[in-house]
C-alpha cells in the first residue's frame, strides 16, 4: 500500500481567481506558506469536503502534494510552484508585488 504523502488544500478564488491556500483556522490564504499542512490522509479527505462546501468563495479545489520548508509548507511539483507566482500572462496580484 503506498504511503500517504503530505498534502494542502488549494483552490481559486471565486472573485479574483488567484490561487489561495486552506490555512489551519480555516482561512483562504494567498500566501502558500500560511497552508495547513496535513500529514494524515483521512484529515485530508476531511479538509477537502470543507473545501468543496465554500462554493461561495472558492473553485475547483484540490489536494496538492507539499513539504515542510523553514517558512511553512512548500509545493513538490512545478505546478504548484508555479501557481504560487501568481498569473503569467502579466505582472499584476502576485507578481506586482514582488516587483
Amino acid at each position: 500500500m503506498p504511503r500517504f504523502t503530505p498534502k494542502t488544500v488549494t483552490a481559486n478564488d471565486l472573485r479574483s481567481g488567484d490561487a489561495v491556500w486552506l490555512t489551519a483556522d480555516d482561512r483562504w490564504s494567498p500566501n502558500h506558506h500560511d497552508a495547513e499542512l496535513i500529514e494524515d490522509e483521512a484529515h485530508a479527505q476531511l479538509r477537502l469536503l470543507h473545501a468543496h462546501r465554500q462554493g461561495q468563495i472558492v473553485v475547483g479545489a484540490y489536494l496538492a502534494d507539499a513539504r515542510q520548508g523553514p517558512a511553512g509548507p512548500e509545493p513538490v511539483h512545478f505546478r504548484e510552484e508555479f501557481r504560487t507566482r501568481g498569473p503569467s500572462n502579466y505582472v499584476h496580484g502576485k507578481q506586482a508585488e514582488r516587483a
